[in-house]
């Protein structure tokens, strides 16, 4: 039986080869996660295009997933940088990348992803109609933003954001309900200036059942897009946000009426007491479709730590639903980051995501801090490094302030309670001194 997405095999009850390498990774039987993709609330990204990847699942009892936002700007125009990047990313254990890139010869660097790269891709295609065109912003026509997705879905990305919640409509909202830091998504902000200047509907919106069926011949996520996603805890869960979500809610129904799998986009900003409740809103409202935050980031006064405010906020969203954190590094609102600051961000996106995983229960979750547990009480060193979410720091600063004795570290010495709770518990003298 022929199928033309992963949805639609789910559906016709096919288990495809992604899937059964998905359920293997999440120690999730076949029939269940058909079910979940069957039913939009978990999703395959995989390009037919994509010959290298690996592939994830992202949504509903599934372990919640991380991804890499990376790509060349005008000002930092590194394409080696960036592969370096994207390397280093996978080997951490990252499952999703994502090529922003808004300069140069993007579509060369985009080709050497889907080659290279075993990790699911993503892009904007927004931000490469600019590069690609290379003209202005409302000269660029309806039909030439489409045919951008068309490329972006040949080339083999196996999901791409489009901002096609953000209609006449939803930007009316905007204009009559004044925000503090206005529309910060960059893609949105660009969409949101084209219909401006054009006067013309959003053609993402306008044509969507075209987009769909591009996304449908290639077997491409969709990840709508939140253009109107809150910049600053102040316009956290207004009214232009609520209204895009609602927006991006109908669309989802008829990409799935389609059979094409969809990812919706979340703030953001937003203060920790709304968390919770914007993650049942966008459940409700998107009819369990898998969630993909940015952050959310709780407070706007860390720059250069965002990659701890961001945690903090990805850790609650995805206790409460969220299936997909995108990484915030220590750069965020100030630079390009570089190698250092993105093993910064993997890191801690990684902490959120797993903290997330123990709370909500997911299968598995609990048994790797208790070989870490075991091996702290083992004063097992050497498996501790091993299990350690960034093993090389954790065995750098052992090495950096070397104990007296093997079974202590510079902290308490002698006076280790692991150590003398060992010690004394076997019948052994416990010797402090």
């Amino acid at each position: 039986m022929q199928y033309t997405t992963q949805m639609d095999a789910a559906r016709k009850g096919i288990i495809t080869e992604q899937l059964r390498i998905v359920a293997e990774k999440e120690n999730m039987a076949v029939e269940e996660l058909r079910e979940l993709v069957a039913q939009g609330k978990a999703v395959i990204p995989a390009n037919k295009n994509h010959k290298s990847l690996d592939p994830n699942g992202v949504g509903n009892k599934l372990k919640t997933k991380i991804n890499v936002n990376l790509g060349t700007s005008k000002d930092c125009l590194n394409l080696e940088m960036e592969m370096e990047k994207v390397q280093g990313a996978v080997a951490m254990g990252a499952e999703s990348i994502m090529d922003l890139s808004s300069f140069g010869d993007t579509h060369t660097f985009r080709k050497k992803l889907v080659e290279e790269c075993k990790a699911m891709i993503g892009t904007v295609p927004i931000y490469d109609a600019i590069v690609y065109y290379n003209k202005e912003l409302d000269k660029i026509t309806a039909k030439e933003w489409l045919d951008i997705v068309k490329m972006h879905a040949e080339d083999g990305v196996d999901f791409m954001t489009i901002h096609c919640g953000i209609n006449k409509q939803t930007a009316q909202r905007f204009k009559n309900n004044k925000r503090l830091t206005n529309i910060v998504s960059r893609g949105g902000s660009l969409i949101f200036a084209w219909m401006e200047m054009t006067g013309n509907e959003n053609p993402f919106y306008e044509f969507y059942d075209e987009v769909l069926e591009i996304c449908r011949t290639y077997d491409v996520t969709m990840s709508l897009g939140d253009a109107c996603r809150p910049g600053s805890i102040e316009d956290a869960s207004d009214i232009s946000q609520i209204e895009e979500l609602i927006a991006l809610g109908e669309l989802t129904q008829r990409a799935w009426d389609k059979d094409v799998q969809v990812i919706i986009e979340g703030p953001g900003h937003m203060p920790l007491d709304q968390i919770e409740a914007n993650m049942k809103i966008q459940q409700t409202i998107c009819k369990g479709a898998p969630f993909y935050v940015l952050g959310p980031l709780v407070t706007d006064v860390a720059p250069g730590y965002d990659h701890i405010t961001s945690a903090i906020g990805g850790a609650i969203a995805a206790t409460y639903g969220a299936s997909f954190l995108c990484y915030v590094t220590p750069a965020e609102h100030l630079r390009l980051p570089n190698l250092e600051d993105m093993k910064e961000g993997i890191v801690a996106s990684k902490i959120a995501a797993h903290a997330a995983d123990i709370a909500k229960g997911i299968k598995g979750a609990k048994a790797w801090d208790y070989e870490m547990s075991t091996a702290r009480k083992n004063l097992d060193w050497e498996k501790m490094f091993d299990l350690a979410i960034d093993p090389e720091k954790a065995r750098r600063y052992r090495e950096e302030s070397t104990p007296e004795h093997s079974d202590t570290c510079t902290m308490c010495g002698k006076m280790c309670a692991v150590r003398n709770m060992n010690k004394i518990l076997n019948g052994e003298h416990v010797d402090v001194i």
